[in-house]
């Protein structure tokens, strides 16, 4: 009887359970309280810099721990709100409300889980470095910027895009600046900057710190200044997204957002997992993790969560502090939960100002400055390049926009360098093969030797036929091609058209040292039949004997099409068409 095959959840949980114990328990428990720490301040801040609520960001990092990290592909992931994700979901509050910015969640947690279930969860490799560097930093402007009226007290006109906000603060009239509102920032900033550098402090969750002190003195000294407010003391938000069929006509208006959520959950997540796994001595089940945060995206709406991603700030405290499984995870969201349920009224006296400067030290820390530094100090002009385009369309267009110009960029400026061949023609060394105990027929002035290097394909084709068509006639011409890798079907033709031109020439065409990948695709395409076999030779030496014996065996004759042609008088159009190539 043929057993129904496990999910690979069951498979995950079996393996990181086996021998668990009293002991590993009691790790997870100090890691999760850790990691809650951590999580509190942070969950409260991107609730806001979502466009949504502290509560709203605090109930996703509740729901994501359990569900998602129930459901992730290791034991080390945990999830929730995200700096980068919420500066893709502010844009999208701003123009389509919350009910909009649910509903969008909702639609990028199915595009993820269909990406799982298809498995292409590694789909994250194909994005290149300087691309994900330069879409960090952009996100990073994204947030700092989003945080800048709440840090100042203020409120200014909305715009569409970072840059216009940008530009807005110095063309626009900012109001009155509330200087006790910037007071509480610069607390929690100067605490999160300089209490990690301090040995006896350096464990302490800074942000939390920090929060706590500039919430105390703005109360003591009676600021006025904007709070969190009310937190409710349940995860199943009043402000949730609701089924209304006169809705679903804004699937189609969604789908851009949506797709640029799903983009980023996935990137977001992966990327996590990657670096985690990598701290850790355990892989990552991509696949699985994308079902995970489908599913649990998919879900956060319906209680007034936002969309969440895996945080990698949270798994790497996660990891230092010594989790051992999920464990760590659930008991995070344990104690946020009951952080709700029963701090809610002291959470709801915390200044949205603080919140700022927490999330304006994220922003600066986001970014992966020992990458730019590198790109910039080895003067890595390519990279550099990739990752500025980046940053700008960032800040400037869509997150998904720019990802794909980014993308785009990279492929650029990737085909302009692998596009250029090194071709060197030669002059045969007679000399050099005597010494080497060839026996040479007839040393003939014109047989010329080149040697190709690079890949030989549509972008470099041109370049080829251009610096082979300039050379000097040749009754003999050699393409030494053992540094050609690839070649497609703009390189065949190349190679088909200087074949044509050595035959009106009455020359021979020989091809030496061909790779086997580059082999096949000539065999493929019908060439290394047309030209003939006994063209293509394993080196130049020996294709050099080999014409040198056809000459000397036929001293009046020309080479037509692979065919020897006594005599001078035959008709040109004998001449094989172009255009006779065909992939089989």
């Amino acid at each position: 009887m043929q057993l129904v095959k496990k999910p690979a959840i069951f498979k995950l949980w079996q393996s990181e359970f086996s021998g668990y114990n009293a002991t590993h328990f009691k790790s997870d428990i100090m890691a999760g309280l850790t990691v809650a720490a951590v999580a509190l301040p942070l969950a409260l801040a991107f609730g806001v810099a979502s466009g949504a609520t502290p509560a709203a960001g605090l109930v996703t990092a509740i729901i994501s721990g359990f569900v998602i990290g129930a459901l992730s592909g290791a034991p080390y992931q945990i999830s929730g709100p995200t700096g980068a994700m919420s500066a893709v979901l502010i844009l999208v509050a701003q123009r389509y409300g919350l009910q909009g910015l649910w509903m969008a969640g909702g639609m990028a947690g199915a595009m993820i889980l269909v990406l799982g279930i298809l498995r292409l969860g590694r789909v994250v490799n194909f994005i290149p470095a300087p691309v994900i560097t330069g879409f960090t930093s952009g996100i990073a402007v994204i947030i700092f910027v989003g945080q800048i009226d709440n840090f100042l007290g203020v409120k200014t006109k909305p715009a569409d895009t970072t840059t216009l906000k940008i530009i807005g603060y110095f063309t626009g009239s900012i109001p009155n600046i509330n200087w006790n509102s910037i007071a509480c920032g610069l607390i929690v900033m100067a605490v999160m900057m300089t209490l990690p550098k301090i040995t006896l402090t350096a464990k302490v969750p800074a942000a939390l710190l920090g929060i706590v002190l500039s919430s105390l003195i703005s109360w003591l000294l009676n600021w006025n200044v904007a709070l969190i407010g009310n937190v409710p003391a349940t995860i199943i938000l009043d402000d949730h997204f609701n089924i209304d069929p006169n809705r679903f006509s804004q699937i189609g208006e969604l789908l851009g957002p949506a797709s640029a959520i799903a983009a980023l959950g996935a990137i977001e997540s992966l990327l996590a997992g990657v670096v985690a796994g990598r701290m850790t001595g355990t892989k990552l089940d991509a696949n699985q993790e994308l079902i995970a945060q489908g599913f649990g995206n998919m879900l956060l709406p319906f209680v007034g969560g936002v969309p969440a991603t895996a945080a990698i700030a949270r798994i790497s405290v996660g990891v230092k502090a010594g989790g051992v499984t999920r464990m760590v995870s659930f008991i995070h969201s344990a104690t946020l939960l009951a952080s709700a349920l029963l701090l809610g009224s002291l959470i709801g006296q915390i200044p949205l100002a603080a919140l700022s400067g927490v999330l304006m030290v994220t922003a600066w820390r986001m970014n992966e400055w020992h990458l730019i530094k590198f790109y910039f100090k080895r003067r890595l002009k390519s990279p550099t390049l990739v990752l500025l385009v980046t940053m700008i369309s960032t800040v400037t267009f869509d997150l998904t926009q720019a990802i794909l110009i980014g993308i785009m960029f990279s492929l650029l400026l990737f085909i302009s360098q692998v596009a250029s061949l090194d071709i060197v023609p030669t002059e045969v060394d007679w000399e050099r093969l005597r010494a080497a105990g060839l026996k040479v027929s007839n040393e003939l002035s014109d047989i010329r030797v080149v040697y190709i290097s690079g890949s030989l394909f549509f972008g470099a084709a041109s370049q080829f036929t251009e610096r082979l068509e300039s050379l000097p006639s040749s009754s003999a011409l050699i393409l030494s091609m053992r540094g050609v890798p690839v070649i497609d079907a703009s390189g065949i033709h190349a190679i088909e058209n200087i074949w044509h031109d050595q035959i009106k020439k009455g020359g021979l065409l020989f091809l030496t040292g061909l790779q086997p990948q580059v082999q096949r695709m000539l065999e493929r395409a019908g060439l290394v039949d047309s030209i003939g076999v006994d063209k293509f030779c394993w080196g130049a030496d020996q294709a050099i004997v080999k014409a040198t014996e056809q000459f000397t065996e036929n001293p009046s004759c020309e080479w037509h099409a692979g065919r020897k042609l006594v005599g001078t008088e035959e008709e040109p159009n004998d001449e094989i068409p172009f255009g006779v190539i065909k992939m089989k």
